[in-house]
């Protein structure tokens, strides 16, 4: 196993590599936010690749796959001998019909099917997943702090809040961490939120820093549109025109600077959003250990500031 270096997130004790494994889209394809369809031997090696490369933590969510998600990672964690920190969230349930709804108000359940499901008795970042509806999220963060109370998490944290909703989930209980979305294709958090976070000493995960493949370098407009009826993306915003070539051209400048260091476009989107001194690390997802393989060396890359410069430009004359 390869020695990472790592950043300590937030208020927590966890020294986390400036990579973790996401696992939203292991969750397979019978869901609302899918990715397609996903074969869970493929995403036990995609799992175990990152964990031997050196890789300490892993992020999922109860929704993710309604629940197959956090089994899968369970699956993975018992037929390996390294010990990554688990992650996850709460706040979106579903019904017999597989319908998700977002409520605030069965945390504590939400948190019990979580540990059975991944088979360990404490969670050591548990995260709200949306603070919605927003009126719940005082109810909703009094419980996640009499759950680490009680022990059965170690640390807690929010998705996807504004800093308003931090500020009012902070008057409660500290708040560890932030995941938000953060991408060089969506940078709505670097005017408010990041500075924000650094400020008050809130580390931040974020998500989606290859915009959801678009800057794999490996996307093309023949490959969006064959995605299946069930992957998401085939009606995200930024996977339809004018966007998609616009974003298309970013990935081949990010392919140009890669090549350089002999390494993809999604190397350099991901160290491009570690270059913000906010970002404590980054969640990258894996369908296959081949995937896993491919964006490793965002976890050492430190991205040039002529480099990174470069993008910057790009998407000033452009975005």
């Amino acid at each position: 196993m390869t020695i990472l270096a790592t950043k300590k997130l937030g208020n927590s004790d966890m020294e986390l590599t400036r990579i973790g494994f996401g696992a939203w889209a292991i969750g397979g394809g019978d869901w609302a936010f899918a990715w397609g369809p996903q074969d869970d031997k493929d995403s036990l090696e995609a799992i175990h690749r990152a964990l031997e490369l050196g890789v300490n933590w892993i992020d999922t969510a109860a929704v993710y796959g309604l629940g197959h998600s956090e089994e899968v990672v369970a699956k993975a964690l018992g037929t390996s001998s390294a010990k990554p920190y688990v992650f996850t969230k709460s706040g979106m349930v579903w019904n017999e019909k597989k319908e998700i709804d977002r409520s605030l108000k069965q945390i504590r359940r939400e948190c019990e099917d979580s540990l059975r499901r991944l088979k360990v008795d404490v969670i050591d970042l548990y995260q709200i997943h949306w603070p919605v509806p927003d009126e719940e999220i005082e109810e909703g963060w009094t419980a996640m702090a009499e759950l680490q109370r009680e022990g059965k998490v170690r640390w807690i944290g929010a998705s996807n809040f504004s800093v308003a909703q931090l500020e009012r989930a902070m008057t409660i209980a500290s708040v560890t961490s932030l995941q938000p979305p953060y991408s060089m294709i969506n940078r709505t958090v670097e005017s408010e939120i990041l500075p924000f976070c650094e400020r008050h000493g809130i580390g931040v995960i974020n998500y989606s820093p290859m915009h959801s493949g678009l800057l794999t370098g490996s996307m093309t407009k023949e490959r969006v549109a064959q995605f299946p009826e069930n992957d998401f993306r085939k009606r995200a915003k930024n996977y339809q025109e004018p966007y998609l070539t616009l974003n298309l051209r970013l990935a081949e400048l990010m392919k140009t600077i890669g090549a350089r260091h002999g390494v993809s476009a999604g190397v350099v989107a991901i160290a491009c959003t570690l270059y913000n001194s906010a970002i404590t690390a980054a969640i990258v997802g894996g369908r296959s250990a081949t995937q896993v393989e491919g964006v490793f060396p965002a976890a050492s890359l430190k991205l040039p500031e002529v480099e990174f410069a470069e993008v910057q430009s790009f998407l000033a004359d452009n975005f």
